[in-house]
């Protein structure tokens, strides 16, 4: 199992411009690639990279892609934007099982779940899913398959309080389980990579006995 650590970092506000988190994301030296195929029915890799860090009241995240076929034609909330060129990001903040699903598309439409498995997790209201903010390289417009070499990136912060089922008013000291994933379900070259392993038989990212630890220091 792998084991990030995440730093605090500051930027003088609780809700820093997205800019400025952005920007200081880039500077941290420790980029996690995404990068584990599980499946041999689907070896198309990406480079894929993120990194994480947190304020006072967000998780920040960003996302490194670069792939060979990219698409955002999804562009309402809770859309199944895992047909798309999509990041996401699965969390458990404590023990009881019960863990968030968040999936971008490259311009930051966001489809959350919330659950302890496939079998139970409902979509989210769109009002919470809202209060994450985005900025994406690819600007805000959705758009059709490109093909090519193509980078973007996307920077998310995400609210505490968006883990509605949990009361959460600091991380600082505290652990989450959780997996990281680039898939696109309706690409040319549909793809499913990790980054912790995952030991389902076919592609499944629903699989929270085999997340990873983010240990918040």
């Amino acid at each position: 199992m792998k084991v990030l650590e995440i730093r605090e970092i500051d930027l003088g506000s609780v809700y820093p411009a997205l800019a400025e988190v952005s920007a200081r994301l880039d500077e941290l030296s420790q980029k996690n690639r995404i990068e584990t195929i599980n499946w041999s029915s689907h070896l198309y890799k990406p480079d894929v990279e993120f990194v994480m860090a947190y304020g006072q009241k967000e998780i920040y995240l960003k996302f490194y892609v670069r792939e060979e076929y990219t698409k955002a034609e999804k562009y309402e909330t809770n859309q199944m934007v895992c047909e798309d060129s999509c990041v996401e990001l699965f969390i458990s903040p404590s023990d009881d099982g019960i863990y968030y699903n968040l999936e971008f598309n490259p311009i930051g439409i966001a489809l959350m779940g919330c659950g302890t498995g496939r079998h139970d997790s409902k979509r989210v209201d769109a009002a919470v899913v809202n209060n994450i903010r985005h900025l994406a390289s690819m600007g805000d417009k959705p758009f059709s398959e490109i093909s090519g070499d193509n980078i973007w990136t996307l920077t998310v912060a995400i609210p505490f309080e968006t883990f509605f089922r949990h009361n959460i008013e600091s991380v600082k000291g505290k652990s989450f389980r959780a997996n990281l994933y680039k898939c696109g379900d309706k690409l040319t070259t549909p793809h499913y990579v990790t980054w912790n392993p995952v030991g389902s038989e076919k592609p499944d990212f629903h699989r929270p006995e085999y997340f990873g630890e983010i240990k918040f220091i």
